[in-house]
């Protein structure tokens, strides 16, 4: 992608994803799903995985796999409620950018 991304639009796009797992998704699923929409690394993630969970976004916990631990990720009912204040912001966001784009919009 050619667009430069802001912060609020990566955790935007991180909640969305990890809220389509009831039971949470781990750190290297989530980095596998975020590259389907932007180019991200893994250094970029965690520390987005991080201050969303201090901000109390997300919960972690972990799970045995294959005999070591796996840090799961959970999106909290407030996670949820930013997660609808994106998709919001998203869309109104986007039709002003396809009026620009369309020729319709001026002022």
């Amino acid at each position: 992608m050619i667009f430069n991304t802001g912060a609020a639009l990566l955790d935007a796009i991180v909640l969305a994803i990890v809220s389509k797992e009831t039971d949470g998704t781990y750190g290297y699923k989530i980095t596998q799903d975020v590259r389907r929409a932007m180019d991200v690394s893994e250094s970029t993630l965690y520390p987005v995985l991080r201050r969303l969970q201090k901000e109390e976004c997300l919960e972690a916990y972990d799970l045995q796999f294959d005999g070591r631990n796996r840090r799961y990720y959970k999106v909290t009912e407030k996670g949820m409620a930013q997660l609808n204040l994106y998709k919001i912001e998203w869309k109104n966001y986007a039709k002003k950018i396809q009026e620009i784009f369309e020729g319709g919009a001026t002022a």
